[in-house]
């Protein structure tokens, strides 16, 4: 395992691993310009496979350090903790699982784009909520977030594909609630669960 970075360390390596270029693109594939959904988001230019490979650098580190992470203005950064906090809630026990839930659901303004939904609703919350009460996920969905209410559709992924049951029940009450939201990412989100479930 490579030597624990301080927080301070690995914001200024994650820093120098960004590409210009990289960074230019995602601003306008992630939709930044003023009036679009990731309007102002903020991009080092560092790819998928770059930020996995800088997860095992958090596996010691508490959930109040990644939840410092998770409130920067670098996208990548937000991304790093949201896959930290999946690789805490798997490796975890029970305790542990309930702090990343709490952490996650108490910091629902910085998953702000479908990106940071898509990588950890479906590992996190679906999970969580295979055997509870499932009232959280219609809250989120009734939410006037874009973002809470992607999370509660996309949190159902679990139950379709990973929860070795094939539970569909949830997904098609949820693509209920929100068949006539306005936003074209939700559409997207209840359609790919649609077919999930079919």
């Amino acid at each position: 395992m490579p030597a624990k970075l301080t927080i301070t360390s690995l914001l200024r390596k994650l820093k120098a691993l960004g590409n210009r270029e990289v960074a230019e693109h995602a601003r306008g594939f992630f939709k930044t310009d003023k009036g679009e959904y990731g309007e102002g988001d903020k991009f080092l230019g560092i790819r998928m496979p770059v930020l996995r490979q800088q997860v095992i650098r958090l596996r010691d580190h508490s959930l109040t350090d990644i939840t410092t992470i998770l409130h920067s203005s670098w996208h990548e950064v937000r991304m790093l903790a949201l896959l930290a906090l999946v690789d805490h809630y798997h490796r975890g026990d029970e305790k542990q699982r309930e702090a990343v839930v709490r952490c996650y659901l108490d910091n629902l303004a910085w998953i702000n784009n479908w990106d940071l939904v898509d990588c950890s609703a479906h590992k996190i919350l679906g999970p969580w909520f295979q055997h509870r009460s499932r009232k959280p996920l219609y809250r989120m969905a009734q939410s006037p977030d874009l973002w809470e209410r992607r999370i509660a559709i996309m949190s159902t992924f679990h139950f379709i594909r990973f929860s070795g049951e094939k539970d569909v029940a949830i997904t098609l009450k949820l693509a209920e609630m929100l068949l006539t939201d306005k936003e074209d990412l939700i559409h997207k989100a209840v359609g790919w669960m649609l077919r999930e479930a079919g």
